[in-house]
């Protein structure tokens, strides 16, 4: 198969879908791998790394579309991206599409197939592909947090672990999954009070066996929410319901409730985001201030840990990668029901149901273009 590795061209997003090290595991098994030309340089694979590794080199960025079967990518595809993409396209990558949906017209207009990251599953459930970049952006979410609460910043001027003789921050985060505990856990190793809310008492119990009480877990009800609005200092907004647009959380009217100078992060963001008054940034211009209260958005946060993101990311992906390669889409799909999850658009319809009821379009399920 002729596999097609484009530079990321999203804001500050320096990932790559595939190192030299996955490049030579697709060459060996006799497939055609060409990677665009510096598209590597952001995370520290030099071209000349992927050429060892039996790769070609594009720098004409057409050509490399016209001549891919399967593009791999890291981001959803820019504006210009969806304009490149053909019917006989096969497009792996992060979609996040339930909140995007102009995104999701372009792809049913371009006729591909379209297979998201992060809704593919596993046989001992959650997300295989979403799962490394959640625990990046988890760990980034307090280092982030903790910025932005610096006076220069706009923040409340309080250090997260504070000082002897002086309180630490409190910091609260909403939802307990591979995010929130990853959060949770930074937050925790930094000093911090850590509380985190969840709907799930199984999951709140294995938070509190895991860190011996040493984190507070309270269930998540519309009383708690506005409680740790009123009491933190950072929020880190960590829920997910897969595929589907994020639940707002946190509302316009509970900014007033919060001390001046705290600050939300929402790592949902990709998903519209759980808090009200959330809407995307980028690592350039990262936070933004409403009521007095900072928020931080950026949509990638992963991509500013490229080097470790791009390796986390690749080596969960490699598998799915080669099963398209070696089966084509359509055969690697139905030899796994879990693999088969991912797919979201294909030649003009929507597969998957949270996106399709996200924009009031016609559902056609997985199975029916399978069987």
């Amino acid at each position: 198969m002729r596999i097609g590795v484009p530079g990321e061209i999203k804001n500050h997003e320096y990932r790559v879908a595939l190192t030299p090290s996955g490049a030579r595991e697709l060459v060996d098994r006799g497939h055609t791998v060409v990677v665009q030309q510096g598209a590597g340089d952001g995370a520290g694979f030099a071209d000349s790394a992927y050429e060892a590794a039996g790769a070609s080199i594009e720098a004409d960025v057409a050509a490399l579309w016209d001549g891919a079967e399967l593009i791999l990518k890291v981001k959803e595809p820019q504006a210009e991206e969806v304009a490149r993409l053909k019917p006989e396209h096969t497009l792996f990558t992060y979609l996040h599409l339930a909140a995007e949906q102009q995104l999701t017209q372009g792809l049913i207009d371009s006729g591909a197939t379209c297979i998201a990251y992060e809704t593919i599953s596993a046989v001992q459930g959650g997300l295989p592909l979403l799962a490394p970049m959640s625990t990046v952006a988890g760990r980034m979410a307090v280092q982030a947090g903790a910025h932005s609460l610096e006076k220069a910043q706009g923040g409340a001027g309080v250090l997260l672990p504070g000082v002897p003789g002086v309180a630490p921050a409190r910091v609260t985060v909403i939802g307990g999954g591979v995010v929130g505990e990853n959060a949770a856990r930074m937050a925790l190793g930094l000093g911090a009070e850590v509380t985190v809310l969840d709907r799930s008492i199984p999951r709140l119990e294995t938070l509190d066996d895991r860190y011996q009480g040493r984190m507070k877990t309270v269930f998540s009800t519309a009383d708690a929410v506005e409680e740790a609005a009123r009491e933190s200092d950072l929020i880190i907004g960590a829920v997910l319901v897969p595929g589907a647009a994020a639940p707002k959380l946190i509302t316009r009217e509970m900014l007033s409730l919060m001390k001046p100078g705290a600050v939300l992060v929402d790592v949902a963001i990709d998903q519209g985001g759980c808090f009200e008054t959330s809407r995307p940034t980028t690592h350039a211009e990262p936070t933004y201030i409403v009521d007095g209260v900072v928020h931080y958005c950026v949509a990638n946060m992963p991509g500013a840990v490229a080097r470790t993101s791009t390796q986390a990311l690749t080596n969960a992906t490699q598998p799915f990668v080669v099963a398209l390669a070696n089966k084509g889409w359509r055969k690697a799909l139905q030899d796994d029901i879990h693999f088969a999850a991912g797919l979201n658009v294909h030649a003009g319809k929507v597969t998957y149901a949270a996106v399709a009821e996200a924009f009031g379009m016609d559902h056609v399920p997985v199975a029916t273009l399978l069987n």
